[in-house]
């Protein structure tokens, strides 16, 4: 097990079987290729925000979450040749994921639906991919959705 002293979570272990690789990085980052995936039960995580946990750089982590928690319908057109390496995707390993950015004023959250992360969850592969058209803008307002969901 490695320990790693997190900015977000203090010092925790990441087991083998946790670590998710990105082989080309994440957007902006192509230097950090080794993630895990963090739950955070203390902060009441009933919006469904996790964090991507970076192993390579422990002060970096980023807040993500299901799309379809907040865009029921969202379903980005991804060239298969960018998710080729990741291995045989299929609905029970899929997993996609989106950075949410939390304002100190939590009215403005919002959900970058533009560069989605995708996850096979059986090779433990990942790539975050840069999506087109209007349907998925980079700052997709949540605030009022988790509102109305959390009723």
């Amino acid at each position: 097990m490695e320990m790693l002293q997190t900015r977000v979570f203090g010092e925790i272990g990441i087991v083998e079987e946790k670590v998710i690789t990105f082989p080309n990085g994440i957007v902006g980052f192509p230097m950090l290729k080794r993630f895990t995936l963090l739950f955070d039960a203390e902060k009441g995580s009933n919006v469904g925000i996790k964090w991507l946990q970076s192993i390579d750089e422990p002060n970096f982590a980023i807040p993500v979450m299901d799309p379809l928690a907040v865009k029921n319908d969202y379903n980005p057109a991804v060239e298969d040749e960018l998710m080729n390496p990741l291995g045989k995707l299929t609905e029970e390993n899929l997993l996609v994921l989106v950075s949410v950015n939390v304002p100190s004023d939590l009215t403005k959250m919002t959900v970058n639906l533009q560069a989605p992360f995708i996850i096979n969850a059986d090779s433990r592969k990942g790539c975050q991919v840069i999506v087109e058209g209007d349907d998925n803008p980079i700052k997709f307002e949540i605030y009022d959705i988790l509102q109305k969901n959390r009723k």
